[in-house]
């Protein structure tokens, strides 16, 4: 896990024309999405249509994604961020316990702060050099780790795979659609900027959709009951 300082992220929807600042406080983020070597060692699933250790898990909804990150928890003796709603899908009314000191996704404006590094373009690098896309990536997925990371060490938050965010999307027109950020493998190059979101419902699973981890920080900037570097991640 990757330490992300605090600072200020601007959001941007295209659809509405709505922009909107979010202060971000630090918190901890995998420096990869989840490979499918790691969802089959905490699951003992692995969905993807293609099959590779080091390729990241993709096939994966929203809730599967979550269901993942209190499985991780749980498995590091940690407490599980999400309680899932009373519905069969456990979608609606979902709920982020934001004391627990487990795994969760990112919020989007968490994902956008941590996929800027700082920078204030579309993208933190020249994307041939940070992200595998339509253009070279030779129509399938990819490994992770392959290509330049930001200057916080995060790799591949361009690209190879689109990642869950923890936000509705906008509830008030789409419902329990969740967003989605980051871009993939056969995406167009302006699909792969930091601004971009996308939406999903939140049990669909799509052959370029995955998802990377994070974890809180306490008021103090400090990881919340460390315990170290994770096995699981």
């Amino acid at each position: 896990m990757i330490g992300v300082p605090a600072g200020k992220v601007t959001l941007t929807d295209r659809r509405t024309q709505r922009s909107w600042t979010v202060d971000v406080a630090a918190y901890d983020l995998a420096p990869f999405p989840v490979t499918q070597e790691q969802y089959e060692r905490v699951t003992g699933a692995r969905p993807s249509s293609a099959t590779g250790a080091r390729l990241p898990v993709e096939g994966v909804s929203w809730l599967d994604a979550v269901r993942f990150c209190n499985a991780l928890s749980l498995r590091e003796g940690l407490s599980p961020a999400y309680r899932l709603g009373p519905d069969a899908e456990g979608a609606e009314g979902a709920e982020w316990d934001t004391a627990a000191d487990g795994y969760r996704l990112p919020t989007e404006a968490e994902w956008e702060h941590a996929c800027r590094a700082g920078t204030g373009g579309a993208r933190y690098g020249p994307l041939d050099a940070i992200a595998w896309y339509g253009s070279n990536g030779s129509g399938r997925i990819h490994e992770v780790g392959g290509k330049q990371a930001n200057a916080w060490g995060l790799h591949d938050m361009l690209g190879n795979v689109w990642e869950w965010c923890w936000d509705l999307y906008d509830p008030e027109v789409y419902g329990t659609y969740r967003v989605l950020r980051g871009g993939g493998w056969f995406d167009e190059h302006w699909s792969c900027r930091a601004s971009v979101r996308r939406r999903s419902h939140p049990t669909f699973r799509i052959d370029d959709v995955g998802f990377r981890v994070a974890r809180s920080r306490g008021a103090d900037g400090a990881p919340v009951n460390d315990s170290g570097t994770p096995s699981g991640t």
